[in-house]
């Protein structure tokens, strides 16, 4: 079992930056795929990016690709979501998830464990 525990969430103009961690205790952290998914009221969990054990592969949804890049530091336990250039559809609660099958799956039905969510809004 892993505990995930999001934090960096904030209100940030369009345009700004902020930066997301997840810090995850319990089983080996390197161990898991790590991935960020975002929700709105009344939509789908969707995807955003996901990262490989080792950080070696790394895959984003069309939707913040070049935008946002996510990034691990075993030793640390934590898995990083930077969030460069942000627009208003960015606004939504941010989840961290992580997996065992080792495959950057982009379906949240395939992650095991989740974090509890940190609100991002992006407003001028």
């Amino acid at each position: 079992q892993v505990q995930l525990v999001e934090s960096g969430g904030r209100l940030v103009r369009p345009g700004g930056s902020l930066r997301l961690s997840c810090a995850a205790s319990g089983r080996t952290f390197s161990d898991y795929v790590m991935a960020w998914f975002r929700q709105v009221p009344g939509k789908e969990r969707e995807f955003v990016a996901a990262i490989s054990r080792f950080g070696v592969q790394t895959y984003y949804a069309n939707s913040v690709k070049a935008r946002f890049s996510i990034s691990r530091d075993n030793a640390e336990n934590t898995v990083y979501l930077q969030m460069n250039r942000t627009k208003p559809e960015d606004t939504a609660v941010y989840y961290c998830a992580a997996n065992l099958r080792s495959i950057l799956a982009t379906d949240r039905n395939l992650y095991d464990h989740w974090g509890q969510g940190t609100q991002v809004t992006v407003s001028s």
